[in-house]
Formats: C-alpha cells, sequence, structure tokens
C-alpha cells in the first residue's frame, strides 16, 4: 500500500493546522508529528504550548527545524500518518540557520534540494504525509529584500509540493476547500 501527500495551506491564524489535526485524526491510524518550529522569544514559546495542548498524548513527535527528511523516514517508519507543520519554518530555518549561504541564489538552492529530497521520502513511505505551510504572497509586496527572498521561495516550496500532492486544501476563516481536485490544468 502506497501513502499519499497532502497539502494544507492557508494564511496566518487561518485554522490550517486545526485542520491538519482533524484530517490526520480521522485517519484512524497511529499519527506522528513533526515540529519544525524553534523556540527563540516568548511569543514563539506560546505559539508552540498551544499547538502540544491541542496534540492527543498518543501522538509520536519528532522536533526537527532542519532535518525533516530524516524525521520524515523515521516517522514513516512509526506511524500510518504524519503531520509536518510547518513548511514554511522550515523555509526560515533553511535561508537564516546556521551554515546558511551568503546569496539568494545558492540559499534557493539548499531550500529546493532540501524540499525535494523531503518530497522523495514522502513518495517512497507507505504512510500519509500531511504537510501544512502559509500562503505568503497574497499580501502587499514586502518593503526589505530578506522578507522578499522568503515570500518568493515559500511560494517555490508551496508550489512544488503541490505538484506533487494527491489532495490540497485552502483554509479560510477555519473552512477548507480542496483545491486540486478542482484545478484546472492547462498544458
Amino acid at each position: 500500500m502506497k501513502g499519499k501527500i497532502v497539502l494544507v495551506t492557508g494564511g496566518a491564524r487561518s485554522g490550517k493546522s486545526s485542520f491538519a489535526e482533524r484530517y490526520v485524526t480521522g485517519l484512524g491510524t497511529k499519527v506522528a508529528y513533526i515540529a519544525t518550529a524553534q523556540v527563540l522569544d516568548d511569543e514563539m514559546a506560546q505559539r508552540v504550548s498551544l499547538h502540544r495542548e491541542r496534540r492527543p498524548d498518543d501522538w509520536l513527535t519528532y522536533e526537527a527545524p532542519v532535518d525533516v527528511s530524516d524525521a520524515l523516514v523515521q516517522a514513516m517508519d512509526n506511524a500510518e500518518a504524519v503531520m509536518v507543520d510547518c513548511l514554511t519554518l522550515y523555509v526560515s530555518n533553511l535561508l537564516l540557520g546556521p551554515g546558511a549561504p551568503d546569496s539568494l541564489e545558492e540559499r534557493a538552492a539548499v531550500v529546493q534540494y532540501k524540499v525535494a529530497d523531503l518530497l522523495k521520502c514522502a513518495k517512497a513511505g507507505k504512510a500519509t504525509v500531511v504537510f501544512v505551510t502559509n500562503e505568503v504572497g497574497q499580501g502587499i509586496v514586502p518593503d526589505n529584500a530578506l522578507a522578499r527572498e522568503y515570500r518568493d521561495v515559500a511560494g517555490l516550496v508551496n508550489q512544488a509540493v503541490a505538484a506533487v500532492a494527491d489532495e490540497v486544501y485552502l483554509v479560510v476563516c477555519g473552512v477548507a476547500v480542496e483545491l486540486k481536485k478542482n484545478a484546472i490544468v492547462l498544458n
């Protein structure tokens, strides 16, 4: 049996993580959760705490800010459904983390390579993998180069994952809409 890839996207506080949690819970299987957040300040500590409180006690948790592929392989060995929350924090960790290249082109290449590896791992497994991501490109054009770089790279990552995903959901105001089955494909 082959697993599937699901992408859940939406804006900040749209309800995407809650939807993804309900989705994997509804599969009625053993669930693993891969957290990409790093607690670097009090506000992020509070956000992480809220996410932890919502998760059932029997979920396996992997904290992987940059080694998400390794965590995914381990999680798929131990669970039938894996939730990765979230890709945009993962992108941020790769762009700004220790050892990140100096040039924009090199940083983008590193992110593309890491995400391609992550998707290769997800496709090879038998688990359903649900990726959560933020839709960051619908606002105004950011006023600084780093924010524009982040927006652009995150958008490319989201497109890459959506292209291979079996299902893609957009969550707005806590309401999820399945996009891929209604997508128009132009050749």
